[in-house]
């Protein structure tokens, strides 16, 4: 693969951080119109795709060209790639719409059980068409994904500090790590919502997939650094589950910020010399 099309080190490091990246205007209008007209569709647009779970995602949507079209981008495919890898497997999709006058927000959640793999999948969020704050967006709390939670577990939680509102333009894909938390927000306009999600899973190893030429720029720890404040104190815990997964991903087992981890792996056993 064309490696401007996959992920830098630097995005990666901000997915591992944040949960999630954001990829504003990603699709032409022209798609964009043609998926919409899809979603919108009675033949195609309610469906919720569980049958057909670990079937090969070039096998899907063959009956939904334009959706199709979307997955097939090629900035959407360096996404995928640089995340999951080639050939992922197709988890689930669902055309997620809210109604005009919807006051109600949707309870916080996270898409799984309790899941404890490193490994991990990724949830595409695609929005059709412009989505304005007035309109809703998916709301998602940046840094969630490590405190692993059944589904509506966290449901009595609302308002958190640095919470993420996904407002904008036709054609932006947000790529999610599979345990964050987010939640649908009301609709104000006389419009129906369009997102469109998709589940992928991985078939290879996470292993260095993206284009890794800047793997030693000194901002990734900078990045792998961020505060998100609403955990408070427990920013320590943060910091030691990325490095867990930054070690994972790029394969380098001694790699750490300030001893976090390094410091808990400390476990000589040298017997101290005679005296």
């Amino acid at each position: 693969m064309d490696k401007s099309l996959l992920l830098t080190s630097k995005q990666m490091a901000r997915f591992v951080a944040d949960g999630f990246l954001q990829f504003d205007s990603l699709i032409p209008a022209e798609l964009n119109t043609k998926a919409l007209a899809e979603l919108q569709s009675k033949e195609t647009g309610g469906w919720y795709g569980y049958a057909k779970s670990g079937t090969p995602l070039s096998r899907m949507f063959e009956n939904m060209p334009g959706v199709r079209a979307v997955f097939d981008h090629p900035r959407f495919q360096g996404i995928m790639h640089s995340l999951v890898g080639p050939d992922p497997l197709y988890d689930h999709h669902a055309n997620h719409t809210v109604p005009p006058g919807r006051h109600e927000a949707q309870a916080l959640h996270a898409d799984a059980i309790i899941d404890t793999r490193t490994h991990f999948d990724v949830q595409f969020y695609y929005f059709p068409h412009d989505t304005p704050r007035e309109m809703g967006g998916t709301m998602v709390v940046p840094g969630s994904h490590f405190r692993q939670v059944n589904t509506f577990d966290i449901n009595r939680y609302q308002n958190f500090l640095g919470q993420h509102c996904i407002v904008c333009k036709a054609g932006t894909v947000i790529a999610t790590h599979h345990g964050i938390w987010h939640c649908a927000q009301p609709n104000l306009t006389d419009r129906t919502r369009h997102m469109l999600k998709l589940r992928v899973n991985p078939t290879v190893r996470q292993l260095r997939l993206w284009n890794t030429e800047d793997i030693d720029d000194p901002e990734i720890r900078q990045i792998l650094s961020t505060n998100h404040r609403w955990y408070g104190n427990e920013v320590r815990i943060e910091y030691v589950q990325r490095v867990k997964l930054w070690r994972f991903l790029t394969g380098d087992p001694k790699w750490d910020l300030s001893m976090w981890l390094g410091r808990i792996e400390n476990k000589p056993r040298n017997q101290p010399a005679a005296v």
